[in-house]
């Protein structure tokens, strides 16, 4: 009788203790609440997505004017400054150059003979608004053949020189870096034919923007085989490629000279990080990171077009407008346990370069961010869409927290392959490779059938319109956030370092 009665009483705390850990279910959101938060976002992005400006593009009116939009919102809002700087409320300056390749010419001879090669032989680039080198017999400057290496095993000696590599396509920008690491003066690299220096010249036509802390002072040619044979005689050129395949091969000094002349239009600038944030109750927890990217192309279509301006209402007009609606949210529900920072990023097209600049000086420390979320292209799918989710699997404690959230809101995942594919190209990656567990859900990413007809479309392109969005999934996406941050922002919750990277 008293084992009976013992095993009742298991049962019955086991089924408390279930019932204890079952998720209770959410109410559901109210029409009326999601018909507001949409008025909201749609707003939002007619302002960020209008021909007024002019596609966001940094060191514009149009990118000033963004800059200033988004201050204001997030004053209405009540955000506080997350610069801690005083002398600089909002903006944390992202110093910026941009370079457009104007000339170059490229010279090659042996002895008293130069020839200047043809633009179909050969082409220079230098981030400089004009660069001189010469190398080679009398100049005092070493023009040394690296085969297929990256002049590594020379060490110092390649300090000063002209090097002059054999392409070897996925590995040619590792060594060239390489390369000029060991500041070797020129780096050459010779082509197999004049579609590849086609291929390489189509790369470089196009301006050209660079955190300035990151920029290399570097010239660089190309040439292709042909030119080279041509230059040097085929027999001797042929005896030189030969060696360098071989596995015991050391690079070499060469009776070759080089004279290269190259110029570019060149202009520095400043743009901003915007960053707000909602103070958190509990001093030293940590804190919670929204980020999303403000800029976009500015006017990117053809001369002859009608409308040339791209405005960029999904991309990404809408992940300002929903990151500003969730901070709104955030602000006006109970106070968080931890900071909220909210970021708004300069120059993510031109490659994470908002970021990247605040990485590398950060007004929180990076190791206190349990988790930054980024919103990107979020104005694409219908309501019911799947969540892609993007980050999955590389902090198993911020997945399973956002699995749980999912799974209580009702929410399924999408494809997780179309969702991997987009890792290094958001915004979020720049963190994620600081050590920050950082994440992007969006249906955007769930289905291809959602993202296809946009990519194809509408991406990058004049069409990408604020009258074009689709704010079902949005709203179920921004109502999935702010009950998944309220978790994060509480250390009881979320205890701080169950996020950090394995």
């Amino acid at each position: 009788m008293i084992r009976g009665r013992l095993a009742l009483w298991a049962a019955g705390l086991a089924s408390l203790w279930l019932g204890a850990c079952a998720p209770l279910p959410l109410e559901a959101t109210p029409d009326a609440v999601r018909d507001d938060i949409a008025a909201r976002l749609q707003a939002d992005i007619d302002v960020l997505a209008s021909d007024a400006f002019g596609g966001r593009k940094p060191g514009t009116p149009g990118g000033d004017a963004t800059s200033e939009f988004i201050e204001r919102r997030m004053g209405e809002i009540g955000l506080v400054s997350g610069t801690n700087d005083p002398g600089s409320y909002w903006r944390m300056p992202v110093d910026l150059v941009e370079t457009q390749p104007v000339s170059g010419q490229l010279k090659l001879g042996q002895g008293r003979k130069m020839v200047t090669l043809t633009e179909d032989e050969a082409t220079v680039f230098t981030p400089r608004r004009r660069a001189l080198a010469a190398g080679g017999p009398g100049t005092g400057v070493p023009v040394v053949f690296v085969g297929y290496g990256d002049g590594s095993v020379l060490g110092d000696a390649m300090a000063g020189a002209a090097a002059l590599m054999l392409a070897d396509p996925g590995r040619d920008t590792e060594r060239r870096e390489a390369l000029f690491r060991q500041r070797a003066t020129v780096v050459v690299t010779v082509l197999p034919d004049a579609e590849a220096l086609a291929a390489v010249r189509r790369r470089y036509a196009a301006s050209r923007v660079e955190l300035a802390s990151e920029e290399l002072d570097t010239l660089s040619a190309y040439i292709t085989d042909a030119a080279l044979a041509r230059v040097l005689g085929a027999k001797r050129w042929a005896q030189w490629k030969n060696e360098a395949s071989k596995s015991d091969f050391v690079p070499f000094e060469l009776n070759m000279a080089v004279s290269i002349d190259a110029g570019a239009d060149r202009r520095e600038f400043v743009s901003q990080n915007i960053v707000g944030m909602i103070p958190g109750t509990i001093p030293g927890s940590g804190a919670v990171l929204l980020l999303g990217h403000w800029d976009h192309l500015g006017e990117c279509a053809p001369p002859e077009a009608a409308d040339r301006i791209c405005n960029g209402a999904s991309d990404n007009a809408s992940g300002i407008a929903m990151m500003l609606e969730l901070a709104r949210r955030l602000k006006e529900g109970p106070p968080p346990g931890r900071d909220i920072y909210v970021l708004a990023t300069s120059s993510e097209e031109a490659g994470l370069l908002g970021a990247r600049a605040f990485v590398k000086a950060p007004p929180v420390p990076l190791g206190s961010i349990v988790a930054a979320f980024n919103f990107d292209m979020m104005a694409l799918a219908p309501e019911g869409s799947p969540v892609g989710f993007i980050g999955r699997g590389h902090s198993p404690a911020l997945d399973a927290a956002i699995l749980g959230v999912m799974a209580r809101r009702g929410r399924v995942t999408g494809d997780q392959a179309l969702a991997d594919s987009f890792l290094q190209r958001q915004d979020g990656w720049a963190l994620h490779q600081a050590g920050v567990p950082s994440v992007l859900l969006s249906a955007t990413y769930g289905s291809r059938a959602v993202l296809e007809p946009f990519l194809q479309s509408r991406y990058h392109r004049a069409g990408d319109e604020a009258d074009q969005i689709e704010l079902g999934g949005a709203v179920e996406d921004l109502l999935l956030h702010e009950v998944l941050i309220r978790e994060l922002a509480d250390p009881e919750r979320y205890p701080s370092g169950t996020g950090a990277q394995p």
